[in-house]
């Protein structure tokens, strides 16, 4: 994710909230800012742009600001390997439960927006180097009589975003193993939906990736309980498997990024460590 360095320039275009709508594919919708660099020599069409899915609701990966404009972690990484490879990229948000179906259907290009790697996605895409690693994090509210291993007992009621690997985890782990009934276990179309129901007290505790649980209890009546150890979300960029040429690029990128100043600037910035 870093060396030479191209001319950039910022082109503003409109942005289309998606929309949210359970489990159904929602179409890529661009965002509010486009990275334009001139043309590379590693295959890719020239003057083609690259469309990036993006969840706009996951903050410090990707999330919109109150201008409009993608911003994160992930947004940020994304344009610096853009800037390093000499790549045209378009940022689209799409819902997280159709963004594999828009990848493979050629709305989008790749999916940088805080995507484990599972088996069953791997059967579906090709991934990227994995770039940074997390386990799952559980939320209650403040004052709560709940311990983490409580919540492992089957003892809550426990909200998470449909689709999310933590939803996989709970099945397998949790409701496969006769620990926790499946009733127990509430599904929201992203998971600051499963943050307010917990606020409200529908729910006993959220359970979702470490960093995006503890960016969403900022301001509320609401704690960290703690990790459950060894999830691993392995987090990568998804591509389809034919573009290999692209992947190569973003693996390239990635170690690039990974071995310069901007990649402790940006872990420090969005409070990743």
């Amino acid at each position: 994710m870093h060396k030479k360095i191209l001319p950039v320039s910022l082109l503003a275009i409109a942005i289309i909230a998606a929309v949210i709508a359970g489990c159904t594919t929602t179409p890529a919708s661009p965002s509010s800012d486009t990275q334009n660099v001139t043309g590379n020599a590693n295959g890719i069409e020239s003057g083609k742009t690259i469309a990036v899915g993006i969840e706009v609701k996951y903050p410090p990966y990707s999330y919109i600001d109150k201008d409009g404009k993608p911003q994160g972690f992930d947004i940020e990484s994304a344009k610096w390997i853009a800037e390093d490879q000499g790549l045209n990229i378009e940022f689209r948000t799409v819902e997280w439960d159709g963004i594999i179906p828009a990848l493979l259907a050629k709305k989008i290009d790749m999916v940088y927006s805080g995507m484990t790697i599972t088996p069953e996605r791997a059967e579906k895409v090709a991934f990227s180097d994995i770039y940074w690693v997390t386990d799952q994090g559980i939320a209650v509210k403040k004052n709560s009589p709940l311990t983490l291993d409580d919540v492992m007992s089957g003892k809550a009621k426990i909200g998470t975003q449909r689709g999310s690997t933590a939803e996989g985890w709970i099945r397998e782990n949790l409701i496969g193993k006769g620990i926790l009934d499946s009733g127990k276990l509430v599904l929201y179309d992203n998971f600051p939906f499963a943050i307010t129901d917990l606020e409200s007290g529908r729910i006993d505790a959220a359970m979702y990736d470490t960093p995006f649980v503890k960016k969403n209890l900022k301001g509320r009546d609401l704690e960290f309980l703690g990790i459950v150890e060894n999830t691993e979300e392995n987090y990568a960029v998804a591509v389809r498997n034919e573009d290999i040429e692209l992947l190569d690029m973003l693996n390239t990128g990635l170690k690039n990024l990974k071995a310069s100043p901007k990649w402790a600037e940006l872990v420090k910035k969005y409070e990743l460590e």
